[in-house]
Parts: C-alpha cells; structure tokens; sequence
C-alpha cells in the first residue's frame, strides 16, 4: 500500500495554552509556517530568501477578547498537507485548516464559525510583521528579521522594514479594516448558524510580487487548500515509483498487516520527504533540510543526512552525490553542514563527520551501483581516497592514548558534560571505517589496524554494568550511560565483543534505557542526568534517530526479540506528524494520545516540531527487521527477521543498482520485471 495525506494523519491532539506542546509545521517544498496554540494564528513563516523569523501573526479576538484567554481545549490534527484546529468559545464553534500554498510563498488559514443562525460576531485579527531578506547566508539557528512597520494598502496590510527588502502582505477574503495593528470584520451566521472567512499570508520580495500571490490565493482558498492535497499525494506516490519525477530513486513498497511495522516504515519514509527543499534561490539545487520550521533554517547537518543515508540513497541519490561532493569540496573538518542559500559552511566540527561522511559514501556507491564515483576525483584525489583519509583521521586525534581524542561537548552531544575526550561510540566507528576502506581499497594493513584499533575501545567497556568509560586526557576514566556507545557499538563493531558484553549491553539497554514508548538517551542513574533538560540527548528523552538505531543495534547483539516485542509501543509515538527532534519519556512528560509526546521548543527544551533523521527508521525495516545487506560488488542478501512479527510481510520494488528485488521471510528474489521491461 501507497499512503496518501489522510493514510499520515496525526491523532487528534490536545491542548490548552501553553501546554507542553510542540504545534505543527507545514510544507510546500519552498519554505516552511507553524501553526500556533491559536487556531487562526501562524509563526516561523520563512520561504528563503525571505524571512519571518519566529514572528507570530493572526492571533484571534472574538467580539473583543483574545481566543487563547478564554484558556479552552485546542483540538490540532496534523495531515503533510494541511493542519486542522478547533475550539469552542462563548457557543461558538471555531474550526480552522491551515496550509502553505503550493508553489507559493503563502500561508492560507480557512476559518470556519458555528454558532446560533443569525448570531453576529465581530472578529479580530492581531497582525505582526519581521519580514526581511537574505543578506548572504542564513548561519544563526533562528532566521532573520528585521522591525517592520505596517500599512494599509487596499484592505490587505503591508509589513516592509527599514531595508526594504522584503515584505508581508496580510488579509482577509472577505472587507475588512485597519484598526492599529489589529485587522477587524464582523461575520453573520446563517441560517444554518454557519459562516466562513479566510486569511492569507504572503511573504515576498515587494508589493508588487506579493499582490499576485494574496490574489491568486483569496480567491479561492478552496482551491489552494485542494491543490496542497493532491501536491502532497502525488509526492508520496513518486516516493515509491521508480517512474515517478518526484525523485531520482524510489522505495520499495511494504506490505504487511502489522500496524506498527507499516507505521513505523511510513513514518520514516514521510520524514525525510518533509525536509525536501525544491527552492529557485538554492546554489545546490534541490536540498534537504535538517530542521523545521523555528531552527537551523536552509541547513543541511552531516550527521542528519548520514542518519537517513540509507533513505537518501534509494528515495534520492542524485542530491545525495551532490552533497556529498560538495563537503568534501569545502573540508568536513571545519563545519556541521551547509546551508543552501550561499553553499556555504555552518558551524562548528562535529567529531561524527569522518564517520557520517563513510557512511554516506558506501550507502550511495551499495544502493546505487555506482561503483565508478570511488575513482571520481574531487578536488585533488578521487573519492576513495578521501574516504581513506576519513577512516584514518583518527590518528591525529590520538592524545597520549591508543584512541582518538574527540574534543570537547561542543564537538559531541552538547548537553552531555560528561561525553567528552576519548568516548567509545566514534572510536568503534573508526574501527568500522577503516574495515570499510580495506574493502574498497583491498588494503589489508587497514583491516588489522581495524581489528587492533577494537581492541583498544574495549579497554572502555566496565565489565559486568553494560556500558562503557569515556577516558579523559590525564587517564581518567569517567563512566557514562548514554545510549550512542550502545547503539554505535552494537551497529559497528558487535562482532568484535564477547556473548557476556553483549548480553551485559542488552540488560543495560533494557534496565536504564528502554521505555514502553520510547527511550532515555541518558541513563537517570547517570551523574550527568542533572547537567541539562534537553530531551534529545539526556534522561528525559532521546532523539527520533535513536530509538530505531537502537532497534538495528538489539538486532546485531543476538536479541531481535525485544525489538519486535518494543515495535508498537514506538509506533504509537508516530501519532503526531514527523519524528520530533526529541520526544519525552513517559516520565519527562505525559503521554499523548498514546504516544511519547514532541518535547516543545521553549527553553530549557529547545527543541524542533521535526527532524530529518527520522529516515533511520527507514533503515531499521529495511537493514534490520528485513535483514537486507547489500555488499559493495552489489552482492544482495537479506535475513529478515519476520516469523514474531508478520511472516506473510513483503518489501516489493527494493531497487538496487539495476536490478529490482522483493523481500519476504523466505528471503530475498529478483521482483517482476517493470511493465517496461516485460
């Protein structure tokens, strides 16, 4: 099965003001909006080059109080294509759908009012405006804005800034007047106690460009909010169609009657497709962000697109390839990632990229079959020199130590004070990548040097607790519970351990870790735990690629079985949109709807609606449950790991290379041929 817009749809969430609530975000490929805790009202609308920055606009007021005051239940429904909210004030049944126009850099709310026939309601709409324009590239967490101040042209208000180099344009279908910044109309019911009006927003370079955008829009919201569906539709479909021109590549299709498998699947394949960015002002041509829609706007982290890179590969191997290229043109040594206004580099180093950078090579050249981009020359070396040069970077990292010394909390998790210096996940890593360039190179002194370098990183590991050291330059050995050794370690170097590290790592995971839901990044047993609340990488969460690499980790630790029994409390998780940037645990906050709950961007928590990385889940049905291997010669073999969970579950269409395979727990075949093939 193929899902559709409706197939994705959130449960119906709920919340009153303020809640520990993360509102949804919405997509045109251009750019990206959020709806806010009101029903009518829109914040973060960015459609580079042009910026809102976080501002919040559109705020309701009923016969002259502000909605949110009244301190209702907000029920949101979240579908790619739209977002549905509702309300009920004063008898007064408020009903919203909110989309971003295809194609345009617009937003669109339709409002629609339920009440007693004949009832006349005065509304207000608190407007704001920050809109400005790209000066170079976008390198702050948060997009640009500027002060602007508003005017009144035509009925619709105009905010322009002091540099005029963009402006919004607000209004209603329906007349309305200016009153300061509030735009205000008076609604009657009909006899059916029914009415309806609709709001646009239009960010745009000048007046001019943004009349005919509102224009088009406000005169048939109908039509936008139609168009926004069967845009999203067609994208889904192209997803799993190797004809399709939604992609360069295709997924293969699941076919399964376990719910939480296929929800789990879709929710990684609709995780990546979010982040597509098909926008004129990009140098890199198509792109795909990492966050959205408040933070680290028209940029693309390293780590993120390796955590998907298996995704990236199948769905999109031709951006993929360019990316790839292009980081390694500008040094991945001196930055997270790019950004796609400029090109240009952001941030700091992160200690994962010569690990992420591996990753994405060998997924590309496995899936692709494009065994002749290794002797492509970029730069001054072919690619798989520089991969070489990745798997062995280490060495100067090398302290007084045997292991590489990866630095400080900014290069690594960040709210993890205590995961600094030598840590055992990267260090197995490097174990990985150097087997890695052994295979592609034939070199056998880099597969010794793997084969010692394991040795060394199980100097680490605390015999009998499951989890390892992180050592610090004097030889300290700091114990640290977090859950990226166990899942790089089991996704690397599993092998390597003994059974009792194995089944030790296990019982820690199980014991400190696992959650019905969901998972703890950090162990609460962990000194650390008390250092931050960030959700994504400490006691009160974890980050949405987590869980599922910790799934593919349970799997090559010998213990399949508590993955499948794990499965459909995460797919209850996947009840609120895209993966988050961080869900809570049960106890870092209640469930919702079931599910572990979007953590909210607030401080201390500051974290995103949705998150790239979510492609991982990809990676689990396909490498893990499936047990797909894919070899460098393009040898194809899989152990799939079925007979507990769905035996009659099929993977067809899985294209690599140029051969076409379906996957059953029987294994894996050579599928039907294409219609055109025959």
């Amino acid at each position: 099965m193929i899902p559709r817009c409706a197939d994705l749809a959130s449960d119906v969430l709920t919340h009153t003001y303020d809640d520990m609530f993360n509102p949804p975000g919405l997509t045109n490929f251009l750019g990206t909006a959020q709806v806010d805790h009101d029903i009518v009202a829109i914040r973060s609308v960015n459609f580079p080059p042009f910026s809102h920055g976080d501002c919040i606009t559109g705020q309701l007021y009923v016969d002259g109080r502000l909605v949110r005051s009244y301190g209702g239940v907000v029920e949101v429904l979240w579908r790619p294509d739209h977002v549905v909210r509702s309300t009920t004030v004063d008898d007064l049944t408020l009903r919203t759908v909110t989309a971003c126009a295809p194609g345009r850099p617009a937003v669109v709310v339709q409002l629609e009012l339920t009440g007693v026939p004949g009832r006349t309601v005065e509304l207000g709409f608190a407007l704001a405006s920050t809109a400005t324009g790209a000066d170079g590239g976008w390198s702050q967490y948060l997009p640009p804005s500027e002060p602007n101040t508003l005017h009144e042209v035509d009925g619709r208000v105009l905010g322009v800034g002091e540099s005029g180099s963009a402006v919004s344009l607000q209004g209603l279908d329906v007349p309305s007047e200016l009153d300061r910044a509030m735009l205000r109309t008076t609604v009657v019911l009909d006899d059916q106690g029914h009415g309806q009006l609709s709001y646009v927003h239009v960010l745009a370079r000048d007046l001019t460009e943004a009349e005919d955008h509102f224009t088009v829009c406000a005169s048939d919201v109908a039509s936008v909010l139609a168009v926004a569906e069967g845009v999203w539709d067609m994208a889904l479909a192209d997803a799993f169609d190797p004809d399709g021109d939604g992609f360069s590549g295709s997924l293969p299709v699941l076919e399964t009657s376990n719910e939480a498998l296929r929800k789990l699947y879709w929710w990684g394949v609709l995780g990546v497709i979010w982040f597509r960015r098909d926008n004129p002002a990009s140098v890199l041509g198509r792109a795909y962000d990492t966050l959205m829609p408040r933070h680290w706007a028209t940029t693309t982290f390293i780590w993120d697109y390796s955590l998907s890179s298996l995704t990236h590969a199948l769905l999109d191997p031709e951006p993929m390839r360019k990316h790839i290229e292009h980081w390694i043109d500008l040094d991945i040594h001196e930055h997270f990632g790019t950004e796609w206004l400029t090109g240009g580099p952001v941030g700091q180093w992160y200690s994962v990229n010569d690990f992420a950078m591996t990753r994405l090579v060998r997924d590309y050249v496995r899936f692709t079959g494009d065994s002749g981009f290794l002797k492509t020359a970029v730069g001054e070396k072919p690619v798989a020199e520089h991969l070489t040069d990745w798997a062995t970077a280490w060495r100067g990292l090398r302290g007084k130590h045997a292991l590489a010394d990866y630095g400080g909390i900014d290069n690594l998790l960040e709210c993890v004070s205590s995961y600094v210096h030598e840590v055992a996940s990267f260090n197995a890593a490097n174990v990985w990548c150097l087997r890695v360039a052994a295979e592609i190179t034939g070199n056998d002194d880099l597969r010794r040097e793997g084969d010692e370098l394991a040795g060394h990183v199980k100097e680490l590991y605390i015999d009998g607790a499951g989890h390892w050291n992180a050592r610090q330059p004097d030889g300290e050995l700091i114990p640290v519970r977090h859950c990226y050794d166990f899942n790089i370690i089991g996704t690397t170097i599993a092998a390597d351990l003994s059974p009792d590290q194995r089944a030790e790592m296990v019982a820690f995971f199980q014991s400190e870790l696992q959650t019905p839901t969901w998972m703890r990044a950090l162990s609460p047993y962990d000194a650390d735990a008390s250092f931050s609340l960030r959700p994504d990488h400490q006691w009160n969460g974890a980050y949405p690629a987590w869980p599922a690499d910790a799934g593919r980790a349970l799997i090559a630790l010998g213990r399949p079985d508590i993955l499948i029994d794990w499965l459909p409390g995460l797919a209850r998780s996947a009840n609120q949109g895209p993966c988050g940037q961080a869900h809570f645990v049960e106890e870092g906050a209640p469930l919702l709807a079931g599910g572990a709950r979007k953590a909210p961007p607030q401080d201390p928590y500051l974290i995103d609606w949705a998150c790239s990385s979510s492609g991982a889940w990809v990676a689990l049905v396909l490498e893990g449950i499936f047990g797909v291997e894919v070899a460098l010669d393009g040898a194809v073999t899989a152990g799939p790991q079925l007979a507990a969970l769905d035996p009659t579950a099929r993977l067809r269409g899985l294209r690599i290379g140029g051969t076409t395979y379906d996957v059953t727990a029987d294994g894996i075949r050579i599928g039907e041929p294409d219609v055109e093939g025959e």
